[in-house]
């Protein structure tokens, strides 16, 4: 593994506590019957979604490190393939919390679109990461 990618599988680690802080807040929100979270489905399911989702990247974050060095990418491209996965990991739950921030809320507002971004940044890390393992076995051959 790169120097890189050790120091952002590092850096994705120590942050990996603040996703299991907001699993705790979301259970605390669950058993103190918090106002506005319990009474609001919409705010309940969006909340509880980008949690998860929080979750699942920054574990797919890791996972990519541990391929991106072994692809037959340039630079920038292995660049674009560690950074895409954290970046939606950020601006996809980001999207979830902040569309439905009032506890009122009956519709997402306009932060949802952040999802959109996140999911192409996340597909653009996906895809440059497949085509260069894709290079690099042909080139193995």
């Amino acid at each position: 593994m790169s120097r890189e990618s050790r120091m952002f599988a590092g850096i994705l680690l120590v942050i990996l506590p603040s996703v299991m802080f907001g699993g705790l807040s979301l259970l605390s929100f669950l058993t103190g019957r918090a106002a506005g979270y319990v009474d609001n489905p919409l705010r309940h399911d969006m909340w509880r979604a980008g949690h998860a989702h929080a979750g699942v990247y920054l574990v797919l974050s890791l996972v990519i490190l541990r391929y991106v060095d072994e692809a037959a990418l340039s630079p920038f491209w292995k660049w674009l393939a560690r950074i895409g996965a954290p970046i939606a990991a950020i601006l996809i739950p980001l999207a979830f919390f902040l569309s439905v921030a009032s506890p009122s809320a009956k519709e997402p507002n306009g932060l949802i679109n952040l999802a959109y971004i996140g999911a192409l940044f996340l597909a653009a890390a996906v895809v440059t990461l497949g085509i260069g393992l894709i290079l690099a076995a042909r080139r193995s051959q």
